[in-house]
């Protein structure tokens, strides 16, 4: 694996590590939903997650990262397309993709030594 890749699946997995310290233990919504330097700390963490992961598919595109095309466009729906993302959406991300995402990338990062 080329050593920039290994960068970028670290940054990944810093933004990751943001996202969860941002939130409370108990990940409630509607803490979410009313904290706003919250919500938009998380909102750039997704960013640098897509931007990553589109650095990544143009150097590797047979990187095993699911649903790689859809964090790519999250990102760009995010930043050109910011007033049609809900909070819902981006909370979904949060609980439901960005646990799995992370067991994928911290994978990736032991394969790579």
């Amino acid at each position: 694996m080329e050593n920039e890749i290994r960068t970028w699946l670290a940054d990944i997995k810093q933004a990751i590590e943001e996202i969860n310290f941002f939130l409370s233990d108990k990940k409630d919504f509607f803490e979410f939903r009313n904290d706003l330097k919250t919500k938009r700390a998380i909102e750039r963490n997704i960013e640098i997650i897509g931007e990553a992961v589109s650095r990544i598919l143009k150097l590797d595109p047979n990187i095993r990262i699911k649903k790689s095309r859809k964090i790519v466009d999250t990102r760009n729906r995010i930043i050109h397309g910011y007033d049609s993302v809900s909070e819902e959406i981006i909370w979904s991300i949060v609980v439901r993709d960005i646990p799995k995402l992370e067991n994928e990338i911290n994978g990736l990062l032991e394969d790579a030594g």
